[in-house]
């Protein structure tokens, strides 16, 4: 049986010599650029997704999430992180990377799952209307999911490297709070 730092030693360099581009940041951490499914409304679409390998990979699951906007309902739309039941509940040592590029995350962007949301807007859109979600994903991959939002996003430092589920606030949207606190 392999050690898990030999695994990630094999599994790195598979991503590698694959037909996706890799940007290593360390022995555990690197980043992956992922086009969206041919006939979806994410086709077209170009996302860098985090990858961070636990220490103990492949017998525990390694950490994805989207570093540019995406409009899913399994994937939170400010933190990236994604809700897949085979990475985050039912992961086993027999997948690897090529498994999640080539399998998992296609199947959750072609059959969203919008009884188990991460983002409760497009899971209400996808089952209220789905012609207007499939409008508004394609509006997400026209403004946020081309070669220019991939090479701006994640910068690495810290803060963008943290992946969480809390969102940020984000200062450059014409958005104001809702409200005031006041004295009691």
């Amino acid at each position: 049986m392999s050690s898990p730092k030999r695994r990630i030693e094999t599994d790195v360099p598979l991503r590698l010599m694959s037909d996706y581009e890799v940007t290593l940041v360390n022995d555990n951490k690197f980043y992956v650029r992922f086009k969206g499914p041919e006939e979806t409304p994410f086709q077209g679409g170009l996302w860098k997704i985090h990858v961070e390998l636990p220490d103990q990979y492949p017998y525990k699951s390694p950490s994805i999430g989207f570093v540019n906007r995406i409009f899913h309902p399994n994937i939170d739309e400010l933190s990236g992180s994604v809700c897949l039941d085979v990475i985050n509940q039912t992961w086993s040592p027999m997948y690897d990377m090529i498994n999640i590029f080539e399998v998992f995350l296609p199947q959750l962007l072609r059959y969203p799952n919008p009884t188990d949301p991460l983002n409760g807007e497009a899971a209400a859109l996808l089952m209220r209307e789905p012609k207007g979600y499939d409008a508004k994903v394609k509006e997400y991959v026209s403004k946020y999911a081309t070669k220019e939002h991939v090479d701006d996003a994640g910068h690495d430092t810290d803060e963008s490297d943290e992946m969480s589920s809390v969102g940020s606030y984000d200062e450059d949207e014409d958005e104001e709070p809702a409200g005031t606190m006041e004295e009691v």
